[in-house]
């Protein structure tokens, strides 16, 4: 056994000794030996399995196996999904085992994880599977019996005909069953008749988690395989000189050192042998072109093109120009936020072997099949020959929706023609992008004397963003003159999607801008943007692209719930935004403590339509605002002649668990089919303590980090 293979064994050996004795984790533990706390686990089931269709198999014995095929980052999608599946088929959820489904275009689609998508996208795909077996069960039974399958039933994994009282289980059925032709029209559960979905279901893999058994990207391992870290260049716009690796080739454990592109592989038997030799490694770089970007020529850039920047016009409705022209007050405001890391606990990582008749890969990705393709264009190997097994994530927010890892992965297996590990370390993911982009937007708004709104513009500039607006969000629809424009500029900085893209900053700006036009309006502001819905409603200036009524209804719901106005000494500060086809209202409760805010409470409500798993969507809401507070009030990436400052945690702000608050989440349940969750909590938690900042202090906030504005400044 290699060294490596030792440390993954006594990390899981440490664990699971950790969870049996130790006082902490102990009735942790007793807990996953409770039968109702989720269904039996496991990888492989004995005996012979019965496929009823891509979803589920049911073996003799009445174990039911449902395959998850979308990629599990903590969304908690490995339990949603089969909770959806199980609910139509009856199953007993205790007789239920999940399985991470491989890469398998024939038998499911959009086989991703990203932009809050799977479930809205699964939903009646995966009912229908469900309910099909069960289907093709009551008609096998029926037969069975010589009764009519419109007397039968079923329940809790039996299909019963109460008429005779007659019972049978699932497996002395699923042979039978099997063999029927699969009905093309299946009958779906009235919500009502709902047992697991809307209930609060653990996640099928606490178990396995809390006691170490290998499930990520990072405890993969195959007999045979070597381990890889790439020196990539440390600055963004720069390329190899030239490399002296003498030194790194001679060192114990080594095995090659390559040359591809513009990085350099360090290979060998183990990541401690790669990581050091990685250090041995003289590289020279040089610029590719120009001067190396800054984060001072970033601000200097925004500045001019606020100004007289070249602007894409995203949408305009009536004659702006005259409405500000005509205005007795107006408004403008400027919010800029810099570029952040993703940060996933879990370092990008992947394995791959190119062997002459196909490719193994095998790894944490958010988008196997955009991997696989890419893989298949660098290596001209089709598709068809190239297998994807996807691990859990530990963690993504948008980090793998990218595949340059998996790639790189690829690329150095087929120089080197051995199965190849590999390792990011926190360093390499820090330095090596994929950023939230840095972005500035201005805001103007046109009152009238009468202090009604009547005109408003909104200029975003973004890096590598595109459009860095959401032109139909609200307040979209509802001023009658309105301008949305954005600006993009091109860096060798490389950015992507950050967990709810663009919206992420965005919401915070607009939503601490309509609060500081609310007060120029002398209204509440909880009231002013009920009003603006209500003008909305009855006369729309252009497309109208949310629900008016879904985000009226969390408005009020999310006032109702935080006592808004209620709370004597407690400053509170509201904010609501429509993403990813969900509306969330926010409000935030802040105290002064020794001169200084305090957030202690964000209360949340949501509109995703059905919760499918009540603790799972109750953590997505919850992990979702500790994110967006966390990095609006301490994440900054800066860039020193294009090679990032900030590169591990102890230079990276995150939030601490001193600064937690309390989150109390909130559903409505108005039974429509579901829609996001994993993204939309997110976007409107920096407005909402922006605005609850400034009501307990005067001082309002324009840029991010808040930790480097006053009032916060030095807080900490």
């Amino acid at each position: 056994m290699t060294m490596e293979q030792v440390l993954h064994e006594e990390r899981r050996d440490f664990l699971k000794k950790v969870s049996i004795t130790g006082g902490g984790l102990l009735l942790g533990f007793t807990l996953f030996e409770d039968a109702t706390a989720g269904p039996v686990n496991g990888q492989v089931i004995d005996g012979v399995m019965h496929r009823f269709n891509s979803y589920l198999s049911i073996a003799a014995d009445g174990v039911v196996t449902i395959a998850s095929p979308n990629p599990e980052l903590g969304q908690n999608i490995k339990t949603s999904f089969p909770m959806i599946v199980a609910d139509e088929l009856d199953a007993d959820w205790n007789k239920v085992v999940v399985v991470q489904a491989p890469l398998d275009n024939s038998k499911f689609d959009r086989q991703l994880t990203g932009g809050s998508g799977a479930v809205p996208h699964s939903w009646k795909r995966l009912r229908t599977a469900g309910a099909t077996a069960r289907q093709m069960l009551i008609v096998a039974a029926a037969a069975q019996w010589s009764v009519p399958a419109a007397e039968c039933s079923t329940e809790n994994g039996f299909v019963l005909h109460k008429a005779s009282g007659k019972k049978a289980g699932y497996g002395e059925l699923v042979e039978a069953a099997s063999k029927l032709t699969v009905p093309t029209d299946v009958a779906l559960k009235d919500p009502k008749q709902f047992k697991f979905i809307g209930k609060r279901i653990r996640n099928v893999e606490n178990k396995n988690i809390a006691t170490g058994k290998a499930l990520f990207g990072l405890d993969f391992y195959r007999d045979g395989m070597v381990y890889a870290v790439i020196q990539r260049p440390p600055a963004f716009g720069s390329k190899i000189q030239s490399v002296n690796d003498k030194a790194a080739k001679a060192m114990p454990g080594v095995t090659d050192v390559i040359t591809f592109k513009n990085n350099v592989a360090v290979v060998g038997t183990s990541t401690w042998a790669v990581m050091k030799a990685r250090k041995a490694l003289v590289v020279a770089y040089e610029p590719e072109k120009g001067t190396l970007e800054s984060s001072s020529d970033h601000d200097a850039l925004f500045t001019q093109s606020m100004k007289d920047g070249k602007t894409k016009v995203n949408r305009k409705e009536g004659d702006v120009d005259a409405a500000f022209s005509s205005a007795a007050k107006v408004i403008a405001r400027e919010y800029e936020c810099p570029f952040i890391p993703h940060n996933p606990i879990e370092p990008m990582n992947f394995f791959a072997h190119v062997r002459p008749d196909g490719v193994e890969l095998v790894g944490p990705t958010q988008t196997p099949g955009s991997a696989r393709k890419a893989v298949s264009d660098l290596l001209k190997v089709p598709e068809d020959k190239i297998t994807v097994e996807i691990t859990r994530l530990g963690g993504g927010f948008g980090r793998r929706l990218k595949f340059d890892y998996v790639v790189e992965a690829a690329e150095v297996s087929s120089i080197v023609k051995k199965p190849v590990k590999l390792i990011w370390t926190r360093e390499d993911d820090m330095g090596g992008g994929s950023y939230r982009p840095a972005v500035r937007y201005r805001f103007e708004a046109a009152l009238d004397a009468n202090k009604n709104l009547i005109g408003y513009k909104l200029r975003g500039v973004g890096i590598n963003v595109g459009n860095s607006t959401r032109e139909h969000n609200f307040p979209s629809g509802s001023v009658d003159n309105l301008l949305i424009e954005s600006i993009d500029h091109q860096s060798p900085i490389t950015t992507g999607a950050w967990r709810a893209p663009v919206t992420n900053f965005l919401a915070y700006a607009e939503q601490a801008f309509l609060d500081e036009v609310s007060e120029a309006m002398g209204k509440d502001p909880v009231q002013m943007r009920l009003e603006l819905l209500q003008k909305a409603r009855t006369k729309p200036a252009g497309p109208i692209r949310y629900d008016i009524d879904r985000m009226e209804n969390v408005i009020k719901m999310a006032a109702e719930k935080s006592q808004w106005g209620k709370k004597p000494g407690v400053a509170q500060g509201f904010s609501v935004y429509f993403s990813h086809a969900s509306y969330v209202g926010q409000v935030c409760d802040v105290v002064m403590e020794g001169g200084k805010p305090k957030v202690k409470k964000i209360t949340a409500v949501s509109d995703c339509g059905v919760v499918v798993n009540l603790s799972g969507a109750e953590q997505q809401v919850m992990g979702g605002i500790l994110d967006g507070m966390g990095h609006a009030m301490y994440g900054k990436l800066s860039f020193n002649n294009g090679e990032p400052e900030q590169k591990n945690f102890d230079v990276y702000r995150h939030i601490r668990m001193k600064g937690i608050p309390e989150v109390e989440a909130h559903f409505v349940d108005n039974g429509k089919d579901p829609t996001g969750l994993g993204e939309p909590a997110l976007p409107p938690t920096g407005g909402a303590v922006a605005n609850a900042i400034y009501k307990a202090t005067g001082k309002r906030i324009y840029k991010q980090p808040f930790i480097e504005q006053d009032p916060l400044k030095e807080a900490e």
